[in-house]
Parts: C-alpha cells; structure tokens; sequence
C-alpha cells in the first residue's frame, strides 16, 4: 500500500486559478466581527432556501459544479448541505422523492448517510448500509471524484485493509489527480491512529504537493501531515526541518490567495495552530492578517470543544506576544511550546 500511495499519476491537470484582486486588510477584525465557518456567495443562497424547504437553489448549485466540473467547490457544497440536511431534512427529502435518481440527490444522500452514523461506537457496523448508497453516487457520474472522496473515508471509517484502500485512491486520481478531498482522505487514512503511520503520512504528502500544481490546496497536504503529528502524541519524532519545510510550503501557497478570502480559510486556520506550536509568532501573525474574518472550525474542533473561542484565545495571545526571533529548535520535534495552544 505504501508505494501505491506514494505514487500519482504523472500528468498535470489545469489548476483552478483564483483571479480575484487582494482586498487590503489592515489587520485582524474584532472578535465579534469574526466568522465561524461562514459559507461563500454560491452556497449561501442555496442554505438559506433550504431552511425555508426549498431545496431548488442547491439542486442548481450542484448540477452547476458538475456541468463544469468544479470538483473542489462540489466537494465543498455537498458537506455543506449535508451538515445541514442532517439538522434539518425536509427540503432534502423533498429533493430526493422529486429526482430519486439525480447524481446530487445521490452524492448528497451518501454524504449525509456517512455522517449520520460516523461518531456511533457503532460506526464500523452501520457503514455497510452506506456502501450501496456511495455506489450508486459513483456510478450516476463517470467523472466525479467527490463519490471517491466518500468512498476512501467509508474505507478508513470500516477500517477496510490498505489493498482495498489502494484500489479506491487509484480510482479517485484517475478522476481528478490533484483533487485536494481525496488526498486528505488518503492522509487521514494513512495517519498513525489510523492505517498507517508518521513517516507514511509525510511521504504522501510531500510527493502529492511536489506533484500539484503551485496553486492547489493540495501544497497544504504536508501542513496536514505536520498537524496531525503535532496533535497524536505517538510515533518517532518527525525533524524539526521537515515541519518547518511544511508551513513554507502553506505560507507560499496562502500568498497566492487574496486577503480575506473564504477559499483558503482553512489552510490559513491550519496554518496559524501549527506555526504557534513551532513558535513561528511572526508568520502565524501574517496569516492571521490574511485570514480576516473566516474562522474554520477545523484545526480548532480538534482541541477545544469551542472552536471559535479557542481560535479567538490563540489570536490574542499571538497578537499581544512582542515577536523576539524565530522560535528555538525543538529537542523533541515536537517543540516546547506546546502549551501555548494546548490540546
């Protein structure tokens, strides 16, 4: 399985370039302008008639990212409206009794199918009766990787053996060789808690970002690799040089984004816990500039059970801390600091 993993196909696909000009940001919003998890102009709409049980927006939404294969925002969208179908189902279940076949009422039912039954001490047992359900989104269009995404978390969810898994990654690049959800899935599934191990997860990710293009998310891979051993706490002690090299590859990538922009709110989000952990106060200050008001629950659900407050702690305390150097090297790889975002 490793050297499966370890490779990708050697063709490039066009990237998704951002076009937007950066908007200025003098600096970090105040704490009540902050937004958790806020949605983009495409989706919001596509919410906000959900609530009202109208489910035409997202059928369009959808079918748009499909008609032009917009596989990263199709990604997206599906967990998005997922999420909140698992809240609130009528317009959902209106949706699927109106176009039981549909490839989005497919893909968003298998989304919302995985998730429902994800955190039962169960989990292993119930994911057998999404299997049927990720297939069908498969098969309804040839193209689409975001059924393989879900199918390579099903993989890890069921703890299915790395041959297997193999098979669902190759499938998935074939699709799309740099579609960022598959290569964190693969990442999640290779992580030490999981199927595999630290030195595997830094493997993959390395080769998969030197491979993508300069501007895809998929340059955050390492950065992911970097978090997930930060927060574990097992496995061999990973250089200090090869987590640093993973923020540099992240900064460089987030200096390609406009300011204040909601596409790499996350990696931004990412970027900043790992930098503090690493004492790198200045470019985590940077970052929380770039970020603007587009707070991510992701890397913060992972140590807090209040994301947004502990994001909102970890910003005060880098913007009140006078920047004195570049943070000392770590004896354990680890680093010292781990206290100053805490677990």
């Amino acid at each position: 399985m490793g050297g499966t993993m370890a490779l990708l196909p050697p063709f490039i696909r066009a990237s998704r370039m951002r076009t937007a000009a950066p908007r200025p940001v003098a600096g970090p919003p105040d704490d009540d302008e902050v937004l958790l998890d806020a949605p983009d102009e495409r989706v919001a709409p596509a919410l906000v008639a959900a609530a009202r049980g109208e489910y035409g927006p997202a059928a369009g939404l959808l079918a748009a990212t499909r008609r032009h294969a917009d596989w990263e925002s199709r990604d997206r969208y599906v967990i998005r409206l997922a999420s909140f179908a698992r809240c609130r189902d009528e317009w959902f279940e209106n949706w699927r009794a109106a176009a039981p076949g549909d490839p989005d009422v497919l893909l968003v039912g298998a989304q919302l199918a995985v998730r429902r039954v994800w955190d039962s001490p169960a989990r292993t047992e119930l994911l057998r009766s999404a299997s049927p359900l990720i297939t069908a989104a498969a098969r309804s269009d040839d193209r689409d990787p975001v059924p393989w995404r879900l199918a390579l978390d099903h993989a890890r969810g069921s703890r299915a053996g790395h041959r297997y898994f193999g098979e669902l990654w190759e499938a998935a690049v074939r699709r799309s060789p740099h579609h960022h959800g598959c290569h964190v899935a693969a990442l999640k599934y290779l992580a030490g808690a999981w199927h595999g191990s630290h030195r595997e997860c830094f493997d993959f990710a390395e080769r998969a970002a030197q491979d993508a293009p300069s501007d895809s998310l998929v340059q955050a891979l390492p950065l992911r690799a970097a978090f997930t051993y930060l927060t574990d706490g097992c496995g061999p002690a990973v250089p200090r040089e090869r987590l640093d090299a993973a923020a540099d590859r992240t900064l460089a990538l987030s200096a390609r984004y406009p300011a204040a922009d909601p596409w790499p709110a996350e990696i931004r989000n990412l970027a900043v816990y790992v930098l503090v952990r690493l004492g790198r106060q200045a470019d985590a200050r940077e970052q929380l500039r770039l970020t603007g008001p587009y707070v991510t629950s992701f890397p913060w659900d992972r140590v807090s059970d209040d994301p947004l407050g502990r994001f909102l702690e970890v910003r005060e305390n880098v913007l009140r801390t006078p920047w004195a150097g570049p943070g000392r090297r770590p004896r354990n790889g680890r680093g010292d600091r781990d206290r100053s975002v805490g677990h």
